[in-house]
């Protein structure tokens, strides 16, 4: 198992805002709501200019791996292909949840709202749901 770091480092190199908007306006819809949701919440967490340094290593190697058009499942396989991506994004996720604001969830939300049209908002807070263990 390869470390951490050396992996957000392999990903990180494919990061552009604009090659993420791309992707994200390309197959926003194949890749589902939730995979875009997640990359959306780093992006706004991203361009928070409070973000650490260290928060944004990680988010910029989550989103990196997105961008990746060869992954562990490649994207166009249909149902399984995003599902990778969305394990790399909610991660990232988990490392700066407490960096996520409800400005950032409301820039998230409204542009899903911009690409998607009406849907049930209640489903996007999905990942800040706790677990009973």
């Amino acid at each position: 198992m390869t470390d951490m770091n050396e992996d957000l480092e392999k990903y990180s190199s494919h990061y552009n805002e604009n090659d993420l908007w791309e992707k994200l306006q390309k197959f926003a819809r194949k890749a589902g709501i939730k995979v875009t949701y997640a990359a959306l919440l780093l992006y706004y967490v991203l361009k928070n200019p409070a973000t650490s340094t260290k928060d944004r290593a990680k988010i910029i190697g989550a989103l990196g791996y997105f961008i990746l058009p060869i992954d562990l499942i490649p994207d166009f396989i249909p149902v399984a292909g995003y599902t990778d991506d969305l394990a790399a994004l909610t991660w990232g996720i988990y490392c700066v949840i407490k960096s996520i604001t409800p400005e950032v969830k409301a820039n998230a939300a409204a542009k899903l709202h911009e690409w998607f049209g009406d849907f049930d908002d209640h489903m996007l807070d999905l990942f800040f749901e706790k677990k009973d263990e």
